[in-house]
């Protein structure tokens, strides 16, 4: 199971991050403007989001080979389709919707129900691994995928995406349990724990909320902007990319030690210091630009950028139980992606407006800071819905 959960966030992440590897040869060769790249980006977010809400409720109820298995068959067939747009709305309808569709039923959030509840006594470190997967995968597949960008073309990289997910759904499916799904049976339902109604109710929810669609906001404006702003100040297309892919090393790290971490003391400060570290990137990246500063600065968010993604579970687990696990840890993943459609069509937009990312990189720092205060705000639930879900 859990290499499974690792397989499909590895195909799932690396896919992911290949609108930012793409986005500047695309504009060059379509005549587009970074802004509609953006709007695909944006529409991908908020459609993607809506989606895994939609995928954690249902893996509260359902098969999750049916939810999985489908989201990544559509996942596969929409990447490839990417490589024959031609117009704006084009990419905005396959990329924006349709691999949207698939990229959300295939996530973090049903996988994490799977995970959590197949190890209930190393949540963290098992979803930490489990999440791994979408590190190692913009590692190992944006490395690849950027030599074949420099030698056949942005279109061969959308298709050879597509060719992997087909290639990969078999033994996925293969290695997923063929019963229940991960759901626990009748004799093992926690006796209580909040409807997603009962959990609106609390300070804890919100302040999740706010948490998460800061992170957002902010991992999804570096990662689609990052290769065209290393290329902006003086890095090569190739150097640019394997940059990209350098990220998910530092974040496999960060995932992990984050994991590890949480079983210790909880998720809040391993949260807390991935937006610290966050502040200290961007604050470098606003005042010196240099190639050496712009991979600092890369490398730096790698770290943090899938901190949270493990934790949400743990974070829900710990403050309202696992009846509803997957409902609320949809919910609060959807309004993290949504958010990051937002941050991602902005920074395009301030670009498109100003011809830099300055404005932006300080729009970041201030929210970075903002999720940190907010992280810290965070108090730390009673222990009863935890001891229903173990």
């Amino acid at each position: 199971m859990l290499a499974a959960a690792f397989l499909i966030l590895f195909i799932g992440g690396g896919a992911r991050f290949a609108i930012g590897l793409t986005l500047r040869p695309m504009v060059d060769e379509l005549n587009w403007e970074r802004s509609q790249i953006g709007m695909a980006v944006a529409v991908f977010q908020a459609v993607s989001a809506a989606t895994m809400y939609l995928a954690g409720s249902l893996a509260d109820r359902l098969s999750l080979r049916l939810i999985i298995g489908g989201g990544l068959l559509l996942s596969g067939a929409a990447i490839g389709l990417m490589s024959v747009v031609a117009a704006p709305w084009q990419a905005v309808a396959v990329y924006g919707v349709l691999f949207a569709v698939g990229n959300g039923a295939a996530s973090i959030a049903p996988v994490g129900v799977m995970v959590t509840r197949a190890f209930p006594a190393r949540t963290g470190l098992a979803n930490a691994a489990a999440a791994s997967g979408m590190t190692v995968g913009q590692l190992v597949i944006i490395a690849v995928l950027s030599a074949l960008l420099v030698t056949i073309g942005w279109r061969s990289v959308f298709l050879s995406l597509g060719v992997a997910f087909l290639l990969l759904l078999g033994p996925v499916l293969a290695a997923m349990p063929r019963t229940g799904a991960g759901k626990l049976r009748s004799s093992e339902q926690p006796p209580n724990g909040s409807s997603i109604a009962e959990a609106a109710r609390t300070r804890q929810f919100w302040l999740l909320i706010a948490v998460y669609a800061v992170c957002g906001f902010g991992d999804f404006f570096v990662t689609t902007h990052v290769v065209a702003f290393a290329q902006d100040k003086g890095i090569s297309a190739l150097l640019a990319g394997n940059l990209l892919a350098l990220m998910g090393l530092t974040g496999l790290l960060g995932v992990m030690v984050a994991g590890y971490w949480s079983d210790r003391t909880g998720p809040l400060w391993p949260t807390a210091l991935s937006f610290a570290a966050r502040v200290g990137a961007f604050a470098l990246v606003i005042f010196d630009q240099s190639p050496l500063s712009v991979a600092i600065f890369a490398l730096v968010f790698g770290s943090t950028f899938l901190v949270t993604a493990p934790l949400t579970v743990i974070f829900v687990r710990d403050a309202f139980g696992i009846r509803n696990l997957g409902a609320l840890t949809g919910l609060i993943t959807m309004v993290h992606h949504v958010c990051g459609g937002i941050g991602a069509y902005i920074g395009a937009r301030i670009f498109d407006a100003t011809n830099a990312y300055q404005i932006a990189f300080v729009i970041m720092l201030a929210t970075s800071a903002m999720a940190m205060l907010l992280t810290l705000a965070l108090r730390r639930p009673p222990a009863a819905p935890r001891a229903a879900a173990r």
